[in-house]
């Protein structure tokens, strides 16, 4: 299992036989090369603009058409799962753009009319069935095990919706967040 920063270990609380528990807080995992402009502008929906723009270029010199969608904001209720999508953001930026990137989680506060937009991602289905899917289920249900609960049991086509927010700690909301919404997770405000 990856080594998981001490205090972003938090399924040892949200985590029970139902899945993950849900709070206030949202935590988004992200690269620490996009916290100056999440700073500035918030968290946007199909955020990253640099990877987007050399996925763009690289369709281009194949010959085909680029055509970006607009991805929501994705969230989870854990914030040891957020560092999971964290490593994975920076693993996908290195491999396009040289710099010492580092995983970071910010927590994303809601305001109660923002927290009911939040929706089950059962879009990931479609993610999961792949080998980064499989790098996730297999992280989970080392997260699971760790906290002597049996890995999630879910079956991905014909599961319930909320079992993708529950159990896999997967939501989005598909609105930009404010950069007031948004507090980057450091070791030293978590020492409270």
């Amino acid at each position: 299992m990856t080594s998981i920063p001490t205090h972003l270990q938090d399924a040892k609380i949200l985590l029970s036989e139902n899945g993950f528990a849900i709070g206030d807080t949202w935590y988004h995992g992200t690269s620490s090369a996009l916290l100056a402009s999440i700073k500035d502008q918030g968290l946007k929906r199909s955020g990253d603009k640099a990877l987007n723009e050399a996925a763009s270029k690289t369709m281009a010199t194949i010959g085909n058409h680029y055509t970006e969608s607009v991805e929501p904001v994705f969230l989870t209720q854990s914030k040891e799962l957020a560092y999971y999508w964290a490593q994975q953001t920076v693993r996908e930026r290195s491999v396009r753009f040289d710099g010492e990137e580092q995983p970071i989680v910010l927590a994303v506060n809601l305001s109660e009319k923002q927290r009911a937009k939040v929706r089950p991602d059962v879009g990931a289905m479609s993610l999961l069935m792949m080998s980064v899917g499989e790098q996730f289920m297999s992280h989970l249900t080392d997260i699971y095990q760790a906290n002597n609960i049996a890995g999630p049991d879910i079956e991905l086509r014909t599961a319930d919706r909320m079992e993708f927010l529950n159990k896999l700690g997967m939501a989005y909301i598909d609105q930009d967040i404010s950069r007031a919404c948004v507090q980057e997770l450091a070791e030293a405000e978590l020492a409270d």
